[in-house]
């Protein structure tokens, strides 16, 4: 965990420069998302909106900090949020997910002067879309950076003494739990049907086998 999705999601939260006060909107709450819920927490954001559709996961972003949970199975998320900010839109947002087209939906929500991380690899597409008049027709100082997380031992040393200290709790991450390496496999299918209440499994392997 302290080797992909917690240095992941924070450094959406850093791409996205969170600052005191801002409003953030997370679009995704996967495992990576979850951590840039938690790191806008920790960050200071004063108000977190979160986007995604699974139970677990919305109960979970919950947990880390999100105030409000926007389910795109509802319409449109720039609408949603819009209408929750009463049009203002928000400071920050960290994309976690979704395809090309949710930059469209991110710009839209942005703030004048604000700035978008995306941590969200883009399989597919050829172009992102940047709507024109959301964007301030070019002058609106809407930002968007994105980039592979840093990695480095200093920096998971760092990470680990945020959870070993309690300021990090990745137990809400956790699923699904087995002991012992036989279960691996199965462990790994898991990850890869995606069941609805799955975010990760782990497998505890005692010491006493090595």
């Amino acid at each position: 965990m302290l080797s992909d999705m917690v240095p992941t999601g924070f450094h959406g939260v850093e791409l996205a420069d969170v600052k005191f006060g801002d409003e953030v909107l997370v679009i995704g709450i996967g495992p990576v998302g979850l951590m840039a819920v938690a790191g806008a927490a920790l960050a200071g954001a004063s108000f977190v909106y979160a986007v995604g559709s699974r139970k677990v996961c919305a109960d979970a972003a919950r947990k880390y900090g999100a105030n409000e949970i926007i389910d795109y199975h509802n319409g449109p998320i720039a609408e949603q949020v819009m209408k929750l900010t009463k049009g203002r839109g928000v400071d920050r947002v960290v994309i976690a997910g979704g395809t090309v087209d949710t930059f469209a939906e991110a710009v839209t929500v942005l703030k004048p002067g604000g700035t978008i991380g995306n941590v969200n690899y883009l399989g597919a597409g050829d172009t992102i879309n940047i709507p024109r008049v959301e964007w301030g027709v070019g002058m609106g100082h809407k930002t968007i950076r994105g980039g592979l997380m840093p990695g480095g031992r200093l920096r998971m040393e760092k990470l680990a003494r945020m959870v070993m200290s309690g300021r990090l709790n990745l137990s809400h991450l956790v699923t699904h739990r087995f002991n012992g390496f036989e279960h691996m496999e199965e462990s790994l299918n898991l990850m890869k049907d995606k069941p609805r209440d799955l975010i990760k499994p782990v497998v505890v392997i005692e010491e006493s086998l090595f």
